[in-house]
């Protein structure tokens, strides 16, 4: 007997994991936006002594996530599983990392929502008693997702206004059994919402429907409304997708105009940084809430988020065939307090 669902998506924790330790690494555009006194390191050079694009990924999250949970006075045979993914292909930057830590290790493919993909699951995972210490992360690295789902920087093709810029960088979570907070309370897992749009250039509008679909269901499971949190904040819709979204919500009888934003919104400043729509990627989601949200909710000065990250599923390969984008979100409640 499902005894914590709540409506028809939504988890209730009963006993709420403690997230008891973060971190973040970010590339250079990152540390230069308007969130870069959050992040805990700023990458000098992108390649970061590497041969590739992808290899500096991989080490990037294999970094991260070692300083994740040495913030946390642990060492890794304290860590029951990492679950972590990231956009390449067989999400080799997240493999080759959990090879370097010989920790047991689910590997995710939720794209850009692997953040709370993770977190969900292993929020899940503890407090369905199956461990007291879980690692959740996810990276992503600009020049390694041009080359695998546009062009190589080589070929210098021109961006579209409505294009993002993926977020350079890695975010790691340590959740536990125990700890005094902030504490993930509900989880609301997301369908595949697919609207058909085939332009591999707009991702905000390819995921905005997938995020309506969530944050309606996961107010009508719960019986929250948008005004019981300080902040509502999407994964990487960017400011199309953003704008999207609050139309959609306000025919719905939804007005998130005072609370919600998106990590892609934020990260990057539009008007300096030639960003286009925003930023976008795994490590948008990651570094804005394991950075930013995280370090305020500390503070005192957030007590309750509600976290979704996006996702567009789609593949090169399909998408040439002629096939849509299905896109996907998953959202977390990020609490203060257990109660």
């Amino acid at each position: 007997m499902a005894l914590k669902k709540l409506g028809s998506q939504t988890v209730k924790f009963h006993n709420p994991p403690s997230i008891i330790s973060t971190y973040t690494i970010v590339g250079p555009k990152e540390g230069e936006g308007p969130l870069k006194d959050y992040f805990d390191f700023i990458l000098e050079d992108d390649m970061w002594g590497q041969a590739s694009f992808e290899k500096a990924e991989a080490k990037i999250q294999e970094e991260t996530i070692k300083a994740a949970i040495n913030n946390g006075n642990l060492t890794n045979q304290d860590i029951d599983f990492i679950l972590s993914g990231d956009l390449l292909n067989q999400i080799v930057s997240s493999t080759y990392t959990a090879r370097q830590l010989s920790i047991p290790y689910y590997g995710l493919y939720g794209a850009c929502s692997t953040m709370t993909e993770s977190l969900s699951l292993g929020a899940m995972i503890i407090d369905g008693g199956f461990a007291d210490k879980v690692v959740c992360a996810t990276s992503s690295h600009f020049s390694s997702a041009e080359r695998q789902f546009r062009f190589p920087l080589e070929y210098g093709s021109q961006r579209n206004f409505s294009s993002q810029w993926t977020v350079t960088g890695a975010g790691a979570t340590i959740l536990s059994s125990t700890g005094d907070g902030p504490y993930i309370t509900y989880a609301t897992t997301g369908k595949i919402v697919d609207k058909g749009i085939k332009d591999a250039s707009n991702m905000g509008a390819a995921m905005a429907p997938a995020a309506v679909d969530t944050l309606i269901t996961h107010f009508k499971d719960t019986g929250f409304s948008p005004s019981d949190y300080d902040l509502i904040i999407s994964g990487d819709l960017g400011k199309i997708g953003k704008s999207i979204v609050l139309d959609l919500l306000k025919k719905e009888g939804y007005d998130l105009s005072n609370n919600f934003t998106d990590c892609g919104v934020e990260i990057f400043d539009g008007e300096k940084q030639d960003t286009h729509a925003g930023g976008s990627g795994c490590a948008c989601a990651a570094v804005v809430f394991n950075g930013y949200i995280y370090k305020e909710m500390k503070k005192g000065n957030l007590k309750r988020v509600l976290l979704m990250a996006t996702g567009a599923l789609h593949s090169t390969i399909i998408n040439q065939q002629g096939e849509s984008i299905p896109g996907i979100a998953h959202a977390i409640t990020i609490d203060i307090n257990k109660d």
